[in-house]
């Protein structure tokens, strides 16, 4: 690669096509994104060593397969994650983060201090995604601290309902280098980013992007919520067409007013209420568009009643569609396929999903309200709760969450291993609702607090507290990792809960 310096090299790596052969890479992790990156490089002719501190099946699975498609070394083992590895004998030239890895562990700080590049996956797909012979994909970039999922598939299935050949990928479902490897020639990316990937991507410039919101998570990753809100608002950089912001988060406006995108680039606003020029928002129950028409000082298009997304829309799964379509509108579809897509979307379990109704309680599991964002958007939702909550904390703060809401808070009951500051909160702006701390009593009680004994005893214990009118909601406002192995088997948990007892109940004849 000649006397070029290794900023120079890197830089001129833009395509599949550029000259990747012998580049020293190092790959951090070896999770989904991780494989993606490693077994990608291997095939760009890069010299690859993966490392990762886990030693189970999977990963030793994965390693054997990097091993015979032509890894340099695969190193297992928490003694091999404490110092950056050589390559080859040599210091590497880059270094593949994958996204769980914190900016402080070891490993990364000791590149950074010897001048090592860190990319992301997304960075690396950016770069190759771009082929001869092959048109890239154009990508819609979307962020926030909640609603990423269902705002992704929302865009995804507008795409596909137009015609176009469009897939979801990033930190949802799909890696994005399996895609830009796919044989399929997609003509849009729906691109979910975690803050955890944009804090390593440096070059993506998406046609469109927006922040959904933004509230305090992943601060213990980021050091500090202005870490987090700055790596968030790295995805407005080098937008070409429409740069979306949330005109109910002033936060996100000001991330668009301090984005340095392309010229031409305009901001897009999407709201729950009447929308103001340039903005997609709610009129009447009906999604409307005063952004992407020649009449939209004066008129509004029509895109879709929200009451036919779903018998349940609350306020933020509306914001989810308006910022879909305003993103797919930058894009250039039509209202139709607006319609078609939002009609057609199936939000999936765990997100606001009803799981029982039976004496006129409406049980709820929203599993995927990981922290107290999500949970306020799914507390709004209903008017009088017996609230399953607690895990996780990941070290933020309730105070906000439980003043807003404890006026509608019939009882409280904890799971989880780690409520400290939920519990406080509570005691400070809902003093007078009970809260019973079930993981404790399933401990007291000599068994051992498993996840899903915990959940099947705050389910039990819901059933003896609510009444006619009630929901029982499970939206824990926490990380699921002290007691279940995802969000998943936590929601799986209550929904299994649930229904073992409206069976028992069907069984005595209720």
């Amino acid at each position: 690669m000649g006397c070029r310096t290794v900023s120079e090299k890197l830089s001129e790596l833009t395509s599949w096509d550029a000259d990747w052969a012998g580049l020293r890479v190092v790959v951090a992790g070896l999770g989904v994104s991780g494989f993606s990156a490693a077994d990608t490089l291997i095939e760009l002719g890069a010299v690859v060593t993966v490392i990762d501190g886990r030693e189970d099946e999977l990963n030793q699975q994965r390693a054997s397969t990097l091993k015979i498609v032509g890894a340099h070394e695969v190193l297992l083992g928490e003694q091999h994650v404490e110092r950056l590895p050589l390559v080859d004998g040599q210091q590497p030239e880059l270094l593949l983060v994958s996204p769980g890895w914190n900016p402080r562990h070891p490993v990364l700080v000791e590149a950074q201090a010897a001048g090592i590049e860190l990319w992301s996956d997304v960075e690396l797909a950016w770069r190759v995604q771009h082929r001869e012979g092959r048109t890239a994909p154009k990508w819609l970039a979307i962020t926030g601290t909640n609603g990423k999922t269902t705002t992704v598939g929302m865009t995804e299935s507008i795409l596909q309902a137009a015609g176009l050949k469009a897939i979801a990928v990033g930190n949802v479902g799909t890696p994005i280098l399996d895609a830009v490897r796919d044989p399929v020639d997609y003509e849009v990316f729906a691109v979910e980013l975690s803050s955890f990937q944009l804090h390593y991507t440096h070059t993506i410039s998406p046609l469109a992007s927006v922040v959904l919101n933004l509230a305090e998570d992943h601060v213990d990753w980021h050091g500090d919520f202005e870490g987090y809100r700055a790596d968030k608002a790295k995805i407005y950089e080098r937008t070409q067409k429409a740069a979306i912001f949330n005109a109910q988060a002033p936060e996100t406006i000001t991330m668009v007013e301090n984005a340095d995108v392309v010229e031409g680039c305009r901001a897009i606003g999407f709201t729950t209420d009447s929308p103001a020029v340039s903005m997609v928002g709610v009129v009447e129950n009906l999604l409307v568009d005063r952004a992407f028409i020649a009449e939209r000082r004066s008129q509004a298009l029509e895109l879709v009643a929200l009451k036919e997304i779903g018998e349940i829309v609350p306020r933020h799964t509306a914001a989810n569609a308006a910022a879909a379509a305003a993103l797919t509108r930058a894009y250039g579809v039509s209202a139709e396929a607006v319609a078609d897509g939002l009609r057609g979307f199936d939000a999936g379990d765990h997100r606001i999903q009803a799981v029982a109704r039976r004496d006129d309680i409406l049980w709820v599991n929203d599993s995927k309200a990981t922290n107290p964002h999500a949970a306020n958007a799914s507390l709004a939702a209903f008017s009088k709760v017996v609230w399953i909550a607690g895990g996780l904390s990941k070290g933020v703060d309730y105070d906000e969450l439980v003043a807003e809401h404890a006026h509608r808070l019939r009882s409280v009951l904890l799971i989880g291993t780690d409520n400290d500051s939920l519990r406080e909160a509570l005691a400070r702006h809902a003093a007078d609702v009970p809260v019973h701390d079930v993981t404790a009593q399933v401990s007291d009680s000599g068994s051992t607090a498993s996840g899903p004994q915990v959940m099947t005893r705050a389910v039990r214990a819901a059933a003896g507290i609510a009444e006619a009118g009630d929901t029982v909601l499970m939206a824990p406002a926490a990380a699921s990792m002290d007691q279940f192995s995802s969000y998943a088997q936590r929601g799986n948990a209550f929904i299994s809960a649930v229904s073992d007892l409206m069976d028992e109940g069907a069984g005595n004849g209720n």
